[in-house]
């Protein structure tokens, strides 16, 4: 039972970051309608300005996270107006293909300039852990799901308590009536997609912390945050959270429980998809 318990826990904890990479996703989705492929290179930016504030300035990672948070938001609002507005009425194949080579772009930039190998950052909770009895809990990864649990819920306030919030789903559900009451549409595809980016961001900064920071860190963590997306629905920011902790869980399970589980999880969230699209299809012929 202890065993169950915390592998519950730990997919638990895992959810947090999984949920804060598809909640940025889903919000270009949701709200810019474009399928952002280079999400996960803004993961990677992240982890790798988290690392340089730690190697070069001293600075704790998670210190810099308002710093890493404004300058990709900044970098996220430059790639939108020089190239994501200008395809927002193309067709689908062009908008995929533009993010799926800005994702190569900054990947092969960040491998010339990084080089392949991975940089990790040394912190002193990195080995932390608090005992409840039999179960373990890691720090960064508390710390981890405490952050993303904290910026999710500023993320859901500022969408239904705010007057932004409010023009980002009205934009979301109708683009011309938007623009025919006078919300400028423009500058909330700016923010939403520029927001996008900066959880993105900041997601990378708890990646270099648990994990490492390297050029194709963020492909992993993308192709969970599609699956995730794909569960709830797209732009279903609501659904992210469960569909995340679904994914965190499940992965959990199979590398306890499953033998040879390292390597099985890795096809979890292939498997969530499949399962999804079936049982939507099936819904959907009824």
């Amino acid at each position: 039972m202890d065993l169950f318990l915390q592998t519950l826990i730990n997919g638990l904890l895992q959810s947090g970051l999984y949920a804060l990479v598809a909640s940025g996703l889903a919000l270009a989705v949701g709200v810019v309608g474009i399928v952002n492929f280079a999400h996960g290179e803004y993961v990677m930016i992240g982890a790798f300005l988290a690392w340089a504030g730690s190697a070069l300035l001293g600075l704790d990672p998670l210190l810099t996270l308002p710093l890493v948070a404004v300058a990709v938001f900044g970098v996220g609002a430059l790639t939108y107006r020089v190239s994501i507005r200008h395809v927002l009425l193309a067709p689908e194949l062009n908008q995929m293909l533009l993010t799926f080579g800005l994702g190569i772009l900054l990947q092969n930039v960040a491998l010339m300039v990084m080089g392949g190998n991975t940089r990790t950052v040394s912190t002193p909770y990195q080995a932390s852990s608090v005992q409840l009895g039999e179960l373990s809990i890691g720090g960064p990864k508390a710390i981890a799901f405490a952050l993303a649990a904290a910026l999710l819920g500023t993320l859901y306030a500022v969408l239904y308590r705010t007057t932004l919030g409010r023009q980002m789903r009205a934009v979301a559900q109708n683009r011309r009536g938007s623009q025919l009451i006078g919300i400028d549409v423009d500058r909330v595809y700016l923010i939403a997609f520029a927001a996008s980016c900066g959880l993105a961001a900041v997601a990378g900064v708890l990646v270099s912390v648990l994990l490492f920071a390297s050029p194709t860190v963020g492909l992993v963590f993308a192709l969970k945050a599609f699956a995730i997306i794909v569960m709830a629905g797209l732009g279903n920011l609501t659904g992210v959270l469960w569909a995340s902790v679904v994914l965190g869980v499940s992965e959990a399970l199979v590398q306890t429980y499953v033998p040879g589980g390292g390597g099985w999880s890795d096809a979890v969230f292939f498997l969530m998809i499949f399962a999804t699209l079936v049982l939507r299809s099936f819904r959907g012929a009824r």
